[in-house]
């Protein structure tokens, strides 16, 4: 499974932190999207889909969320609650959002701008893709 957690330089002092995610070094990719969640209602959830070619770096900017991921052969489960760090997703991976903390921000850098062409959002044709 293409995923991993990327820990950001951070600048700790009594003015309080500064933390620093570059792309191409700690971010693997150019950003050419950001967007946030927040304000998600209790019990609800995010995600159900995958991408094609686009790359992701989730980071939990406050509070907490679970990622659910699976590529075909495994299942992870991902706690997001540390703004210092940043989960990478690759393309054909499956994500799910949940147990989002009430104080829950999510900021997610994307590798490409957005086209509904590039999302899988129907399960079974995800899984029917990693046949092919």
């Amino acid at each position: 499974m293409d995923i991993r957690m990327i820990h950001f330089q951070s600048h700790d002092d009594d003015r309080g932190c500064l933390v620093v995610a570059e792309t191409m070094k700690e971010i693997p990719f150019d950003i050419k999207r950001l967007y946030y969640i927040y304000d998600v209602g209790k019990d609800k959830e995010r995600g159900f889909h995958s991408h094609k070619r686009l790359e992701q770096v989730y980071i939990g900017i406050h509070g907490s969320m679970k990622v659910t991921l699976f590529d075909g052969k495994e299942r992870k489960e991902v706690i997001l609650d540390n703004p210092k760090q940043g989960l990478y997703i690759g393309h054909d991976v499956w994500r799910t959002i949940t147990d989002f903390s009430p104080d829950a921000v999510l900021l997610v850098a994307a590798s490409e701008h957005y086209s509904e062409d590039d999302y899988i959002r129907n399960y079974d044709e995800f899984v029917a893709s990693l046949n092919k």
